[in-house]
């Protein structure tokens, strides 16, 4: 428990500043996309030796398929994230006097659909720049994840809301219902959706790379835990 607690710290403080920078992004205008998309890039690069800053449940989840973590190590890592979401969004709020919820602006399928394709993509980012021998080392990791998270909120957000992040989805939908007058009913949607994306990621990522490529377990520069 000893050697886990500083990855959970840092799972705690890379996933509220930014979680909390999403929270803030629509003050952001048509920039926002770009904010979110640099505050991870600079929270990876902040976190990746210590905790391997996943920052969201989709992304440890798909580590976990590929077996890059263990079970524990997961939910460990899912009880810190949703929590620091929480946080995040509601320190979000007392700063700006805004609820920011999260809602799509499509019909269910398609929203659905655009958070499996963009969270799959995402994860596979992270897989293929952070899990696999023939990118061990590199130092563009973050930049390739948060570029990721940007360009998908640019295009995916006016559809889905571009969470690609259970802790986004449960955060702000929390916020909203708390401080604003947000519904609950969409929840599931920012749930099964980057989950659901995480496994198409681990399948695709598995044709792609067999398991002697991948890293050893918790030995990724930037995917590292352990219990």
């Amino acid at each position: 428990m000893r050697l886990l607690a500083p990855k959970l710290l840092t799972e705690f403080a890379g996933t509220f500043v930014f979680l909390s920078v999403i929270g803030l992004a629509g003050q952001a205008g048509p920039f926002g996309p770009l904010a979110v998309g640099l505050s991870l890039m600079a929270m990876v690069y902040m976190g990746g030796h210590v905790s391997g800053a996943h920052y969201n449940p989709a992304v440890s989840f798909g580590l976990f398929l590929r077996r890059i973590i263990p079970a524990q190590t997961m939910l460990a890592y899912w009880v810190v994230q949703l929590i620091a979401g929480v946080v995040a969004f509601v320190f979000a709020h007392a700063i700006s006097g805004r609820a920011t919820g999260i809602h799509p602006s499509v019909g269910w399928a398609a929203a659905l659909g655009t958070e499996i394709v963009f969270t799959a993509a995402l994860v596979l980012v992270v897989l293929n720049v952070a899990a696999t021998k023939q990118t061990a080392g590199n130092s563009f990791y973050g930049l390739a994840i948060g570029m990721t998270v940007a360009a998908g909120a640019f295009v995916a957000g006016p559809l889905s809301g571009a969470a690609f992040n259970p802790a986004v989805g449960i955060g702000a939908i929390v916020s909203s219902a708390a401080f604003g007058s947000g519904s609950w009913s969409d929840l599931w949607l920012y749930l099964v959706g980057p989950l659901v994306g995480a496994v198409c990621a681990a399948g695709i990522h598995h044709v792609q790379t067999p398991a002697s490529a991948t890293v050893e377990p918790e030995k990724s520069e930037a995917t590292r835990a352990t219990t």
